[in-house]
């Protein structure tokens, strides 16, 4: 990401209804996915603003993300009909991640959160940069009365996330005892908003999902009882380090219309014998065949921080390219995702080399998380 310096950059991007705020912090603005979001925050950096989240909590404005509604009669079997994951898991009030594929390829348009509120009400949360495309393909395959809409700049999403989230939010007045993946509405303060057992941390975390003209409000409330909690505001640069840490993908690096479900060891994210999802030819067919290459996890033997797009070698041979890198500040360590080719039969524990600027380093393979929460 690259930092915004310019008002004329400035204004071709979407703002936060929070921007003020962040602006108050000093928080360092990157682009997005068209979105000018904080990256981190003066009097924190980085590696304080992830240790928050580990440790106690922090507070993120993902309210970049997208945000789309299917209603009408059939809504929740229509969606289940396009998207990779099967509703027929689960019931209203509970949340899903899936996968909006290619019907032709089985490459990844983009991956997604699915709220089934009922049968004829499904709430979606895409990334940034996709959300016109997932909203298009929905709406081009919609039969009436099925209907899409898109409503990405009408709500804002705080993501609270660390082992103290929930007493945080208990002592605002919002319910925490909800499962894993599943939602409630709520009030605080006589706004209502929806708080949502998910995040991208590993953590204990929430999500709120509140309209955007009362998104000041909430993250005002937050933090006037939040200082109790050691409750620090965090960029979207901490969330890249905790969700690397994970091993959950990102879309655009780890997943893509070029890396499929099945190369990204998301099938879990797949219902396979769903009768109708889009892609599904396409990746039955790669599932049976064996994918060609394989999303793996490498954590760095030498001193050296992977990047994506940096080649790895076995020997002479180049066996895959990074696709995620980072330094793991709870690990101390260089760790990544790769695509790594399958013919090479490699194997956990396996040592292979990361180009980085022309300088070998010793990574060794292993399959993330490369590290444990004690809540999750």
């Amino acid at each position: 990401m690259t930092d915004v310096t310019s008002d004329a950059a400035a204004t071709r991007l979407r703002r936060s209804p929070l921007h003020e705020r962040h602006t108050a912090a000093g928080a360092k603005f990157a682009p997005f996915g068209g979105w000018e979001m904080p990256l981190e925050y003066a009097g924190g950096g980085v590696l304080k603003e992830h240790t928050a989240v580990r440790t106690a909590v922090g507070v993120f404005d993902v309210s970049h993300l997208g945000k789309a509604r299917v209603t009408g009669t059939g809504a929740a079997e229509f969606v289940n009909a396009c998207l990779s994951n099967d509703l027929g898991r689960i019931g209203p009030g509970r949340a899903q991640y899936t996968l909006c594929c290619d019907d032709a390829t089985g490459g990844v348009v983009d991956d997604i959160i699915a709220y089934l509120h009922a049968d004829d009400h499904v709430f979606l949360i895409p990334n940034a940069a996709n959300t016109a495309e997932v909203v298009r393909r929905l709406r081009a395959a919609a039969p009436p009365p099925v209907t899409v809409t898109d409503e990405h700049e009408a709500y804002a999403v705080l993501a609270v996330q660390g082992p103290r989230s929930a007493d945080l939010l208990g002592a605002l007045g919002l319910p925490t005892g909800h499962e894993y993946m599943s939602f409630s509405a709520a009030e605080l303060d006589g706004v209502p908003l929806t708080v949502c057992r998910t995040g991208y941390t590993g953590e204990l975390g929430y999500e709120l999902v509140v309209a955007a003209e009362h998104a000041v409000a909430v993250w005002d409330a937050i933090f006037a009882a939040g200082a109790a909690y050691e409750l620090r505001a965090c960029g979207l640069a901490a969330r890249d380090t905790l969700r690397t840490e994970m091993g959950y993908p990102l879309h655009g690096q780890d997943l893509s219309l070029e890396i499929t479900p099945v190369q990204a060891r998301s099938g879990w994210a797949v219902g396979w014998d769903k009768p109708a999802f889009w892609g599904r030819d396409a990746l039955r067919a790669e599932k049976a065949a064996g994918p060609r290459r394989t999303l793996r996890g490498l954590e760095a033997v030498d001193r050296a921080i992977p990047r994506p797009g940096m080649t790895v070698h076995l020997g002479d041979t180049s066996v895959g390219t990074v696709t995620s890198g980072t330094f793991s500040p709870t690990r101390k360590q260089g760790i990544a995702l790769a695509l790594l080719d399958t013919a090479a039969n490699l194997a956990d524990g396996d040592l292979v080399e990361v180009d980085i600027r022309g300088r070998r380093a010793q990574m060794r393979i292993t399959r993330p998380p490369f590290i444990h929460p004690s809540v999750k």
